[in-house]
């Protein structure tokens, strides 16, 4: 069996760094051997490092990704697909697109692995109307910390998919899934961008849009008065012309970490009004690759590096349909004061919420935001923390690296379940990360 090494790891956001043992298997067998001989409580799966936190870091690290790289079956016809969980969307994109098919639910990376996906129940510019991930899973294997090998979905085993789905590793390591793909007829996008002139403009656009099949805004953290929340707001269909080419450009590469210093509210500000500019009309008709609609990021290599060495903080939250108008209004306009306003603000529209205990979505609005950490960050995020759930929102555990117990635990209310679950079945005396120690779970 392999050894484990020392290594120190962090998040996609470079935020927490710390020392971990890493251990890789490097077949199921050695996978299995393992978890059946493994005394660390503080272990937890590990995919490709995209969430940004420290949902995946802990005294103990399983890296997946040698042992768990196969594709199991692909039935062409009916757009089902079976692999195991340390295959990438990329490398499931790269297999089933010149097919005719597409992933049912994608975030705004295709460099996270299937099994992260299914542990974070990630969401995409769809939610409104296809909900997470795991709402097109039919089978979902997970290697449980007495050694068994268990079956779940929707009908069966139902509590262990309630709980996994979305649960962050916490339940056992999730060896394969069989997913329903969905049927396209081109690689290209047909999007509408219209630029908004403050947030009523924009939640305007998106409830008379509820029909387009993805929707996505780009909001300006910076604006204020008669422009707060102001928006690049882009609605996308696929094409039915019968392209199916991959993408043929190649990704930049950030080369080097930025100094801290070139990263500033005056250089955020200017890039945010230039960003919003950029497009004259107000509203604009073009067809693009699904790799721009989707990964727009994906097309800069190690683009955290922007951020220099220090890292940045992803916060994300999401706020009920009714409080969403009033609360992003304060948010905005706490951030623009602030000064301290993100390049990378991203607004989805969700539909209702599924029936996993810690499945982030709701019916509602989400706000992702971008900040580089400096030492009059906290004070910021902690206010904000306190605006989110005096609009009774939440905050995503995939993005998260430092909201509190006590924060957390008031947007999840079956979070008691989850950790009853957890205790019943020995999963809190096997499964720990930095992350749900931190937050009590």
């Amino acid at each position: 069996m392999p050894e484990a090494t020392d290594k120190q790891l962090s998040g996609w956001g470079r935020y927490p760094r710390l020392q971990h043992s890493v251990f890789t298997p490097v077949t199921t067998s050695n996978l299995h051997g393992f978890v059946a001989n493994n005394k660390n409580p503080n272990t937890i799966a590990f995919g490709n490092g995209r969430s940004y936190g420290d949902s995946a870091l802990s005294e103990c690290i399983v890296d997946c990704r040698l042992a768990q790289n196969y594709f199991i079956d692909f039935d062409i016809r009916q757009g089902t697909l079976t692999c195991q969980s340390g295959i990438t969307l990329d490398e499931i994109l790269k297999v089933i697109v010149p097919k005719g098919w597409f992933l049912p639910v994608t975030p705004g990376t295709r460099f996270i692995t299937l099994g992260g996906a299914i542990a974070a129940d990630v969401h995409g510019k769809n939610h409104h109307l296809a909900g997470c991930f795991s709402q097109h899973i039919s089978a979902l294997r997970i290697l449980l910390a007495d050694g068994s090998d268990v079956t779940c979905d929707e009908q069966h085993n139902t509590d262990l998919f309630r709980a996994t789905c979305g649960g962050m590793g916490l339940t056992g390591i999730i060896l394969s899934a069989t997913i329903q793909l969905t049927p396209i007829a081109s690689t290209q996008i047909k999007q509408t961008t219209h630029k908004t002139r403050n947030l009523e403009e924009t939640f305007s656009v998106y409830e008379e849009n509820l029909n387009s099949s993805y929707s996505v805004a780009w909001i300006d953290c910076f604006a204020k008065d008669k422009s707060l929340g102001r928006s690049l707001v882009s609605l996308g269909e696929f094409a039915d012309d019968g392209t199916l080419r991959q993408g043929q450009n190649k990704a930049l590469t950030m080369p080097a970490w930025f100094p801290g210093i070139m990263l500033n509210a005056w250089s955020i500000k200017c890039f945010n009004t230039l960003y919003y500019h950029r497009q004259r009309r107000s509203i604009k008709e073009e067809t693009v690759h699904y790799e721009q609609f989707f990964y727009p990021l994906d097309g800069i290599k190690h683009w955290n590096r922007m951020y220099g060495r220090g890292g940045f903080i992803q916060y994300q939250f999401i706020l009920p349909k009714d409080t969403s108008f009033e609360g992003l209004q304060t948010i905005l306009k706490t951030i623009a004061d602030s000064g301290q306003g993100s390049f990378l603000a991203v607004l989805k529209l969700h539909g209702k919420a599924n029936q996993n205990w810690l499945s982030f979505p709701m019916e509602g609005y989400s706000l992702a935001l971008d900040f580089k950490i400096k030492d009059s960050l906290w004070p910021l995020l902690e206010y904000l923390d306190q605006l989110v759930l005096k609009y009774q929102g939440r905050f995503y555990l995939a993005k998260d690296a430092r909201v509190s117990r006590e924060v957390f635990e008031q947007g999840y209310p079956n979070i008691e379940k989850f950790r009853q679950y957890r205790q019943e079945h020995n999963m809190n005396q096997h499964f720990n990360s930095a992350q749900s120690l931190r937050i009590g779970l």
